[in-house]
């Protein structure tokens, strides 16, 4: 295996483990539990699943796999922060809506050929590509993996402890 087909599996092998236990961690935790803080004044369970749906959701344009799924997330889990006071939808429907993006995402990223990686995502200019090229598909994988790691930390804080 070359090195940058090694260092490519190395990369979505992480992003996979890393949804994996989010994933798994979400299918744990309660409604009820989802609905508290992870720490006092701070994000709600049901305020980070949001959140990461919406962000993950966000990852089908910028790496070129097609339209976003649920756009309207934004508003409430991007855009603005936890205690905005903008109607939130039902933990139910975050929690296919997260199933339905990761779904989607996985089946874009195993489809995607190792050459794909190395080149520019959506959300940089051919222009600027040219001056940055580690602003490629790759790279989004590696920041988003990180982002999902600070969350799914946070998120552990709600598992009940023994």
């Amino acid at each position: 295996m070359e090195n940058s087909a090694l260092f490519i599996k190395m990369v979505l092998s992480n992003w996979q483990t890393q949804n994996g236990r989010l994933s798994a961690l979400l299918d744990k935790l309660s409604d009820e539990e989802l609905a508290k803080e992870t720490a006092p004044g701070r994000n709600t369970g049901v305020y980070l699943l949001g959140h990461m749906a919406a962000v993950h959701d966000g990852m089908l344009t910028i790496l070129g796999f097609g339209d976003r799924l649920y756009p309207e997330l934004d508003e409430v889990f991007i855009h603005n922060p936890d205690r905005s006071g903008l109607p939130k939808p039902s933990t139910p429907y975050l929690r296919d809506c997260w199933k339905k993006v990761s779904e989607t995402l996985e089946q874009h990223i195993n489809a995607t050929q190792p050459d794909e990686w190395f080149k520019r995502h959506n959300s940089v200019s051919e222009e600027d590509f040219l001056k940055e090229p580690h602003r490629n598909k790759l790279n989004i994988i590696i920041n988003r993996t990180n982002h999902l790691s600070t969350h799914l930390g946070q998120l552990n804080y709600l598992s009940p402890r023994s």
